[in-house]
């Protein structure tokens, strides 16, 4: 029972593998609606009871993690393997020892997949590999029709974020920033940061030049007491002090920022209209109500500092760039700021732009996917061949071993095998195919012509080799995938009862 609960999750994702696989409608209890082919998002979303469902829900979540692609494979794999294990387990098989067989397999499995992966050349000259391998994942999602603009943008940011020599890639520096409206084709890689927010006084210029900014985590007032306090004002006169005080601390702030250099604050904290009256005065542009992770980013990419008290600010502590513009949107007065032309040319925004929320999120989590990939290539740049040719070649490789072994245990073994057919099956059924003929075609010219990188032609272009096509798959995203399905399947399978607070013995 505890095993056959496993296969709907599955199976509700089998349809969404491959370019042909068809998206979900997930709708949220408030009614929130998210159209996605994702693996990870869609089990996230859905509702699931069940204790031993919400292990797959995991599974997924840890694919995307780690490495942020093939979420749906992972899942379609695993609810094979349970598949396959509920029959060995009607035979009279104990789950032991099919949980033995297993790990031998997915073994013999990774092993066999270092001897047929590919080594990619990871260059900044040359990005075009890179590029191909970007549009393998962007293919099965809501943007491939402009895949090759989004694959190029993924690994733009990518290269302008990655040390090579150390072979490290730092996300910190690429943020995504989404904006409804416009079309697909008008997202674009912007080499600096974008912000949502407008200069703090419609008065105030829309565009700078050489820009030395500011960058405050102090508020834009008057100090006050940190204990609770009380103000008693008895008459006019203490009241025009009162007043007096606090423009001319506002005046002060103003001069110091302005006496430093810089002819721009960026200010994490909001401030009255007094004091925006007064920088438009004395002419300093600003902005107010930046966020955090903006500001840190801010910093980053301008070379600045983050000043807390006005009385740190210096000329050296300034960021620079070289232009801030306010850019505009259609007809609705939407503003952004832009901040180009940076002293860190490695920070970067991704911005994009999308008919409504649904699709801006969908190209969000696609493109996600692609820089992952591309992160995962400049760690370890060997790679296998995708369209299900991979998974063929592991269950010929695990039938072969299966049947030299004499225990009990290849029963498990050729099981193995069977689930990792599935994948190609499920490309070959969302492509429209005949998914058995079509298998037994793919893996007979595979043993026969002793070729590994025959897989299906999901885009049925007449050619079945996929280096040929260029469908690109990461060797860790892969051995991952595998990995993880057998270790889930494995403690699946050592489970013989849930049992839930306040359940009659």
């Amino acid at each position: 029972a505890v095993v056959s609960t496993q296969s709907t999750g599955a199976q509700c994702l089998r349809s969404s593998l491959g370019p042909k696989g068809l998206d979900k409608i997930l709708v949220s209890q408030d009614g929130d609606i998210t159209v996605t082919n994702d693996g990870a998002t869609i089990l996230e979303k859905m509702d699931v009871d069940h204790q031993i469902a919400k292990l797959m829900v995991q599974l997924s979540k840890s694919q995307d993690e780690e490495i942020g692609d093939g979420t749906t494979g992972v899942v379609v794999l695993a609810g094979a393997l349970l598949e396959q294990a509920e029959i060995l387990l009607e035979r009279g098989i104990h789950p032991i020892r099919v949980a033995d067989g297993y790990e031998n397999a997915a073994r013999i499995a990774v092993e066999h997949l270092d001897t047929i992966a590919d080594t990619y050349i990871v260059d900044k000259d040359n990005k075009e590999p890179l590029v191909k391998t970007a549009m393998t994942t962007l293919g099965s999602k809501i943007v491939n029709r402009c895949g090759r603009k989004f694959a190029e943008m993924a690994v733009d940011s990518i290269l302008s974020v990655a040390d090579l020599e150390r072979k490290d890639v730092s996300f910190d520096l690429i943020k995504i920033e989404c904006k409804t409206g416009g079309k697909l084709e008008d997202s674009q890689l912007v080499k600096g940061v974008i912000i949502d927010k407008t200069m703090s006084h419609s008065q105030m210029p829309k565009e700078l030049n050489d820009v030395k900014m500011a960058i405050l985590t102090c508020a834009f007032e008057p100090p006050k007491p940190k204990t609770k306090h009380n103000i008693n004002v008895g008459s006019v006169e203490d009241y025009n002090k009162l007043h007096a005080y606090e423009q001319e601390k506002f005046i002060e702030m103003i001069s110091k920022i302005k006496e430093s250099g810089a002819n721009l604050a960026i200010c994490q904290w909001g401030f009255d209209d007094e004091a925006n009256h007064l920088c438009l005065q004395n002419e300093l542009p600003a902005v107010r109500w930046v966020g955090g992770p903006e500001i840190e980013l801010i910093a980053i990419a301008t070379g600045g500092r983050i000043v807390p008290r006005f009385s740190e600010l210096t000329p050296d502590k300034l960021g620079h760039a070289g232009k801030v513009r306010e850019i505009e949107f259609g007809t609705t007065k939407d503003r952004m700021l832009v901040i180009e032309d940076c002293k860190n040319t490695r920070a970067v925004t991704l911005f994009l732009r999308g008919s409504n929320q649904m699709i801006v999120q969908e190209a969000k989590r696609s493109i996600w996917d692609a820089m992952c990939v591309i992160r995962n290539l400049v760690r370890d740049n060997r790679i296998v061949y995708g369209g299900g040719s991979n998974e063929i070649s592991c269950a010929i490789a695990v039938s072969e071993a299966a049947d030299k072994i004499p225990s009990i245990e290849q029963y498990a073994m050729r099981a193995f095998a069977d689930a990792l057919e599935s994948v190609p099956m499920a490309l070959a059924e969302n492509s429209g195919f005949a998914p058995f003929a079509t298998l037994a075609e793919v893996k007979s010219r595979q043993i026969k012509e002793n070729n590994p990188r025959l897989g299906i032609d999901c885009m049925d272009n007449g050619e079945n080799d996929m280096k040929v096509q260029h469908v690109i798959e990461t060797l860790i995203g892969k051995k991952q995938q595998i990995m993880l399905a057998t270790q889930l399947v494995r403690m699946i399978l050592k489970i013989d009862d849930v049992r839930s607070p306040g359940e009659e013995e």
